[in-house]
């Protein structure tokens, strides 16, 4: 045994350690606002970030104790005041938008909560169903706010030429697997003489969005709770000029029927507009994905479970580019685009056509 090498990786699983517990800690400075409370403070006690907060101070002193071990927040040992700097709230802050990597530790508290699940189906196999992640779709619809939502009209829609000017002028859009809808709905605001169909199996994500719909006084989208596992047969036949998917595919019980769907309800001349995760079909090649181990961590405790909870194919995220266009390919799409974009480390971007 070579000494050196296994100091060496003691060393990084003690890295490991504290890093999944700052994730944690960082999903709970997320979600009780701490992270943007402090960006707009001057060096506080605990107590003062509390207060400003609206916070218990107590758990927000120890809160502040991982913080500065973690080397997030900076401690005057003499006053004992803390500060966030400017360079570490850049990528902590609603205020980062896009740059907000704090959305992304949110998915390590998530995914614990089935850990005993997962374990059970490592030893007597099928799956974990949706019903098991209650705050997956708040989680997902914020990751789709920054990954999307933030790029959808200056980097996402001009992919496809000339697709702003059709939408401007007014097509039938589907989205499948739309989540809480909050892409259909902003799409559905930019574009008022477009129609807007969302589709997803979640109740409580196409109730959401009928909600948001509605607060926004949205009279073209419309939302429906479908299982697409059929949609090859169920599809209306060239139904739709525009069809996206975003992150939605390689979770479905049965994706092949979805893109046969798809290729059934898109029109001649339409566009099919893919985002999936950016792999590579072998793993490995993924060692040097710069985040392939939350991914396939991601894909083991929800995409891959949920898929095999329906009796499905258990795709995984990291089902890659290869497989990708093969499942296209079976599908009946003859023309794939892959399409990857400067800000996004996560995802390919699939312009399709018939």
């Amino acid at each position: 045994m070579d000494a050196a090498r296994a100091e060496a990786f003691a060393g990084n699983l003690l890295g490991a350690l504290n890093h999944g517990a700052l994730c944690l800690m960082v999903s709970v400075g997320h979600r009780t606002g701490l992270f943007d409370t402090m960006a707009g403070m001057a060096p506080s006690t605990s107590g003062e970030i509390a207060d400003r907060a609206g916070l218990n101070e107590r758990y927000v002193r120890e809160w502040l104790g991982a913080m500065t071990t973690a080397q997030v927040v900076e401690v005057d040992p003499a006053t004992k005041r803390y500060s966030l700097p400017a360079e570490h709230a850049a990528f902590l802050t609603r205020a980062a938008a896009a740059d907000n990597i704090a959305v992304f530790a949110q998915y390590v508290a998530e995914l614990g909560r089935v850990e005993d699940d997962i374990v059970e189906c490592f030893r007597n196999g099928g799956g974990v169903p949706y019903e098991k992640f209650p705050r997956f779709h708040e989680v997902m619809a914020e990751d789709s706010g920054q990954s999307v939502l933030s790029s959808l009209e200056s980097h996402i829609l001009p992919l496809v030429p000339g697709l702003t000017d059709r939408l401007r002028e007014g097509i039938s859009v589907l989205d499948a697997g739309c989540g809480r809808g909050r892409i259909v709905n902003q799409l559905a605001e930019l574009f008022p003489r477009s129609r807007f169909t969302g589709m997803d199996l979640s109740a409580e994500a196409t109730g959401h969005a009928r909600l948001e719909a509605l607060q926004r006084g949205l009279s073209n989208a419309r939302f429906v709770e479908a299982d697409l596992s059929d949609f090859d047969k169920a599809a209306e036949p060239e139904a739709y000029d525009l069809i996206t998917t975003f992150d939605a595919i390689h979770d479905q019980a049965k994706p092949l029927n979805v893109l046969r769907g798809i290729f059934r309800a898109l029109k001649q001349d339409g566009v099919y507009l893919m985002q999936d995760i950016s792999g590579t079909s072998h793993v490995h090649k993924d060692v040097e994905h710069p985040i392939g181990t939350f991914l396939y961590t991601v894909s083991c405790m929800h995409c891959m479970t949920v898929s095999l909870a329906q009796g499905g194919e258990g795709l995984g995220a990291m089902w890659g580019e290869e497989k990708t266009r093969e499942y296209l390919g079976k599908a009946g799409f003859g023309s794939i685009e892959t399409n990857r974009l400067a800000h996004d480390i996560q995802n390919n971007w699939y312009v399709v056509r018939k």
